[in-house]
């Protein structure tokens, strides 16, 4: 059942995402950091929290997951190193996340040949 819920969470979030794409004139990147920073914002609310732990992995994975991520990191980094913490807890709270990202997207690059469109 849970793979069910987080499938339709996270189906649920993405669709929405395409109405947006498709009605509206925003481009792709700013609705990234719309959701980015919604996720931020719905963690710093206390909302956030309680709706990853109904969905699951439906609601973790997509960015509005990585902007909660964010935002814990920073309140952590805040509570433990104080002002420094603003700068250094949304790194150290995504790093891994980025890193994988940025491997994965090397290894990507090297093994599929990329051709331009005309």
């Amino acid at each position: 059942m849970d793979y069910i819920k987080a499938f339709l969470i996270g189906g649920l979030i993405c669709a929405l995402v395409q109405v947006l794409l498709d009605r509206t004139k925003l481009m792709p990147g700013r609705i990234m950091v719309l959701l980015v920073c919604s996720g931020a914002i719905l963690g710093w609310l206390g909302f956030y929290e309680p709706f990853q732990k109904f969905a699951g992995s439906g609601a973790s994975v997509p960015l509005l997951g990585f902007g909660n991520v964010l935002w814990k990191g920073v309140k952590e980094a805040i509570d433990k190193q104080g002002f420094i913490g603003i700068f250094t807890g949304g790194f150290k709270a995504s790093a891994a996340g980025i890193s994988a990202a940025l491997i994965f997207g090397y290894l990507a690059s090297i093994i599929f040949e990329p051709k331009m469109k005309k």
